[in-house]
């Protein structure tokens, strides 16, 4: 199966903060690869890199056959990269001055040049798919986090992207309403949609990754299929990582 993203020795540094270390990673068309690790490993802007809301300083992105130097690039290429991706954000990132479905149509009429009435029409299918039908007519202000989220994921599934990069889509969440966006990505993975994940969910990643990657320092410790990285990983580092997600109190308890 042919690779769908292909990331070679992407660095990254904000100063003299060197984040990203010489990344490289391969994806395939239709896989969901889940990226986990603490804080300042990396993974967002390792995401972000990808379509070019934060230029990697070294290296190359490539979506679907179609590759963009880091260094060397013009604006018309970066355009064609965001194309082929849309990204989910952990803070919705939606208008506040418009409805929702002027949210989700926005992309449509603006990138796509469609008619504002056949626009509208695709995005209440789409909104209808992930459980907002009834909302269309609301302002983001008047719905919970999770139905922003889901707007959010309907507003990325508009464009019809070849990949959708989600970025800790459940954290700003209250956990009561993790479940409800959790199970709208899982249905989104149904459909075949290449996704890469940035999240801390371990049980979601069981369930529905094909792969997973564990990243810490701006590197890539280790990665595998979902059962051999979070079940019985081989790197120090990812286990003790591992034990601190499924059990926080452990660190107190051992040093109590």
């Amino acid at each position: 199966m042919a690779n769908m993203v292909e990331l070679k020795n992407i660095h990254k540094s904000f100063g003299d903060n060197h984040i990203l270390k010489g990344v490289d990673m391969s994806i395939k068309k239709g896989e969901v690869v889940v990226i986990l690790g603490p804080s300042g490993s990396g993974k967002t802007t390792l995401l972000r890199t990808i379509n070019f809301l934060d230029a990697a300083d070294e290296g190359s992105v490539s979506v679907h056959d179609f590759t963009v130097d880091c260094k060397k690039h013009s604006k018309s290429q970066v355009i064609e990269l965001r194309r082929k991706t849309a990204m989910v954000f952990q803070n919705y990132n939606l208008f506040q001055n418009k409805t929702i479905l002027e949210n989700v149509m926005e992309g449509l009429v603006t990138v796509k040049k469609f008619k504002k009435s056949d626009a509208e029409k695709v995005s209440r299918e789409i909104l209808a798919k992930v459980g907002l039908a009834e909302r269309c007519d609301f302002y983001p202000s008047q719905l919970s986090g999770g139905q922003q989220q889901r707007a959010g994921i309907a507003r990325a599934l508009i464009l019809d992207p070849d990949v959708i990069l989600f970025d800790e889509p459940t954290s700003a969440l209250d956990p009561e309403l993790v479940g409800e966006v959790l199970n709208t990505i899982k249905a989104v993975a149904q459909t075949g949609i290449t996704m890469i994940v940035v999240t801390h969910e371990i049980a979601f990643a069981k369930e529905v990754a094909s792969r997973v990657v564990f990243m810490e320092g701006g590197v890539v410790v280790e990665e595998g299929k979902p059962e051999e990285i979070l079940v019985a990983p081989k790197e120090p580092r990812t286990q003790q990582f591992l034990r601190r997600i499924t059990n926080p109190n452990a660190a107190e308890e051992a040093t109590a």
